[in-house]
C-alpha cells in the first residue's frame, strides 16, 4: 500500500506530464510555423538578407530580454507566467494568419515584429517551464524529467523540418498557422489543469521593493550569486567555450560536406546526427544520468571532443555519419546532466535570474563564432591544405588536400579544444566537486 509520501510523489508526476504532453505539442507547432515562414519568406523575396532578418529577430529580443525575464520570473507565479507567455504568443500567431487570411500577403516587417513577440514570450516560458521541473518532480527523478525534456525538443528538431515540408504544400503557410494557433491552446488547457505547489509557484523576496532600481539591483544580484559559488562560475565558463566551438562547426558543417557530396548525402549526414539526439534524449529519460552530474557533463563533453575530430580525419560519409551520430547523442546528456545540476544547487527563488544571466552569458560566444568561422575557413585554414598549401605535404598526406580539408583541419582542432578544455575544467576542484556541494542559498543582497 503506497504510504502519503508516494502518493503526493506520483500525483506530482502526473501533473509533470501533463503540463509536459502540453509544451510538446506547443513546441511542434511552433517548429512547423518557425520552418514554414523561413520558406515563405526565401521564395517570395529570394533575398538571403530579408532571410538572415527573420532570424535575427528570432534570437536578438530573447538576448535582450532575459535579465529581465529572469528577474520578473522570479516574482511571478510560475504556472500564470506560462498562461500568459502562451496566449500573448498564440494572440501574436494568430496576427500573422489574420493578415495572410485577409491579404494573401505578409510584409516582411509583421513578421519581425511577430516574430520578437514569439521569441520573448518562449523566453518567459522557457524560464518559468524549467523551474516548474524542480517544483514538480522529485529531486531523485530530475534526470528522467530532463531526460523527457530532450526527447520533446529532439523529435522536433528531428521530425518537424520533414513535416512542415509537407504540410506546406498540402495546406500552405494559411494552414500551417492555424494548427500552431491550436498547438497554444493545447498548451493553455494543460497549464489550466495542472496544479502548483501554492507555497512554491511564486517566490517574490520580500525585501525587494517594484521599481527600475530594483530590478537593476536584481540583475546584478544574480550575477553575483554565479560568482559566490565558483563551481556554478566554472560550468559557465566551460559552456562558454563549448557554444564557440559547436557555433564554429555548425556553421561550417554544410560547406565542408558539400565539398564532396550532394546536398541530398549532406541531408542524410545530419539526419544521423538528429537520430543521435533522439537516442541521448531517450538515453537520458531512462537513465536520468550519473549519480555525479559533473562527471555526466564533462564525461561526454570529451566524447564530444572526440567525435569531433573524428568528422574531419577523412572525407569519408560514413565515418562523418558516426561521428555526427556520436557526437549529437551527448548533446542532450551534457545538457540533462547539466540542468539537473542547476536545478539542484540554485536555490529556488533566485533560479529565473541566475538561469536568464547564466543562458545569455553561455550563448554570447555563438554570435562571435558566426563572425570569426568564415574568415578562418576561407583566409586561413582552406589556403592552407590548397594543393600547393603550406601544410598540403604534412597534414595534408593524413586528412587529404583540396576543397573542405581546410575546414576538416579546424574541426580536428576545435575537437582537440573541446577535450583539453573538459579535461581543464575537470581539474578544476570547485567545478569538479560541486555535485557534493550543498544547495547554495542566496548571499546577502543588501
Amino acid at each position: 500500500m503506497l504510504g502519503n509520501a508516494a502518493i503526493r510523489e506520483l500525483r506530482s508526476l502526473k501533473e509533470f506530464i501533463t503540463l509536459w504532453v502540453g509544451q510538446f505539442v506547443s513546441l511542434v507547432g511552433s517548429g512547423l510555423t518557425g520552418f514554414a515562414l523561413d520558406l515563405w519568406i526565401y521564395q517570395q523575396t529570394g533575398s538571403v538578407t530579408q532571410f538572415a532578418l527573420i532570424a535575427l529577430f528570432n534570437t536578438v529580443p530573447p538576448m535582450i530580454v532575459a535579465p529581465i525575464a529572469g528577474i520578473l520570473v522570479d516574482r511571478w507565479d510560475k504556472r500564470s507566467t506560462m498562461i500568459v507567455s502562451d496566449f500573448c504568443a498564440g494572440l501574436a500567431t494568430l496576427s500573422i494568419a489574420v493578415q495572410i487570411f485577409f491579404t494573401d500577403n505578409l510584409n516582411v516587417w509583421h513578421i519581425c515584429a511577430a516574430i520578437s513577440v514569439i521569441s520573448i514570450c518562449g523566453s518567459f516560458q522557457s524560464l518559468a517551464s524549467t523551474i516548474s521541473t524542480v517544483i514538480l518532480v522529485p529531486e531523485r527523478h530530475l534526470g528522467r524529467a530532463s531526460g523527457l525534456i530532450q526527447i520533446g525538443e529532439s523529435f522536433s528538431d528531428l521530425f518537424v523540418p520533414a513535416l512542415a515540408g509537407i504540410l506546406i504544400l498540402s495546406i500552405q503557410l494559411k494552414g500551417i498557422l492555424l494548427i500552431d494557433f491550436a498547438t497554444y491552446l493545447v498548451s493553455l488547457i494543460s497549464l489550466l489543469v495542472v496544479r502548483f505547489p501554492k507555497s512554491q509557484s511564486k517566490q517574490i523576496l520580500s525585501d525587494k521593493t517594484p521599481g527600475i532600481k530594483s530590478l537593476i539591483s536584481d540583475a546584478s544580484y544574480g550575477w553575483k550569486y554565479i560568482k559566490s559559488y565558483p563551481g556554478l562560475l566554472g560550468l559557465l565558463l566551460y559552456f562558454v567555450a563549448c557554444n564557440f566551438t559547436i557555433g564554429i562547426i555548425g556553421i561550417l558543417l554544410i560547406p565542408m560536406l558539400l565539398t564532396f557530396t550532394s546536398s541530398a548525402t549532406a541531408g542524410l549526414i545530419l539526419t544521423f546526427g538528429g537520430i543521435g539526439t533522439l537516442v541521448g534524449s531517450i538515453i537520458m529519460g531512462v537513465w536520468g544520468g550519473p549519480k555525479r552530474r559533473i562527471y555526466g557533463t564533462l564525461g561526454f563533453g570529451i566524447i564530444l571532443g572526440a567525435c569531433i575530430v573524428v568528422g574531419g580525419l577523412s572525407p569519408s560519409v560514413p565515418l562523418i555519419s558516426a561521428a555526427a551520430f556520436g557526437g549529437m547523442l551527448c548533446f542532450p546528456l551534457i545538457a540533462g546532466c547539466s540542468q539537473v545540476l542547476l536545478l539542484s544547487k540554485v536555490a529556488q527563488e533566485v533560479q529565473g535570474r541566475v538561469f536568464a544571466l547564466q543562458g545569455m552569458i553561455a550563448t554570447s560566444s555563438i554570435p562571435l563564432a558566426y563572425l570569426v568561422a568564415g574568415p578562418l575557413a576561407d583566409l586561413i585554414f582552406e589556403p592552407l591544405l590548397h594543393k600547393n598549401g603550406l601544410l598540403a605535404d604534412s597534414v595534408g598526406g593524413i586528412i587529404g588536400v583540396g576543397p573542405g580539408r581546410g575546414i576538416a583541419l579546424l574541426f580536428i582542432i576545435l575537437g582537440i579544444f573541446q577535450i583539453f578544455v573538459t579535461i581543464y575544467s575537470y581539474f578544476n576542484k570547485t567545478l569538479r566537486l560541486i555535485d557534493s556541494q550543498n544547495p547554495g542559498s542566496p548571499p546577502c543582497e543588501a
